[in-house]
């Protein structure tokens, strides 16, 4: 990570998990705010696509350039690829793709995780 004293300067890679939430004022006409097999093909789908096994650096990353001549597969963000940053990215295209997504969590460990949720107006 760019700009950041701790060992999370060196490359590493995380196994992560993510919880979203959904939130509607009313249910649908299955008693539902949305159907759970949805969430899982719009995120599953989306995370199995564009982050699984892939590295995730910010774009300015000096590291960008010979890992895409070498041909690996990245994934790049505008801010540093933090816990909180993918969470964002993944409420984002939640929300994006029609989820009632009220916040997501990403969860780096057991004990550790960062939310994103949805910005007051």
């Amino acid at each position: 990570m760019l700009d950041h004293d701790g060992p999370c300067r060196h490359l590493h890679g995380h196994n992560g998990l993510v919880e979203v939430e959904v939130r509607a004022a009313s249910l649908d006409e299955r008693a539902m705010v949305c159907d759970f097999a949805e969430i899982k093909r719009i995120v599953k789908g989306w995370l199995d696509r564009e982050l699984d096994h892939r590295m995730i650096l910010r774009r300015d990353d000096p590291l960008v350039a010979p890992l895409q001549a070498a041909g690996e597969p990245l994934y790049l963000v505008e801010d540093n690829p933090t816990a909180e940053c993918i969470a964002r990215h993944i409420f984002e295209h939640a929300s994006a793709a029609g989820l009632p997504v009220a916040r997501v969590t990403m969860w780096e460990t057991p004990t550790s995780s960062a939310t994103y949720s949805c910005p007051s107006p």
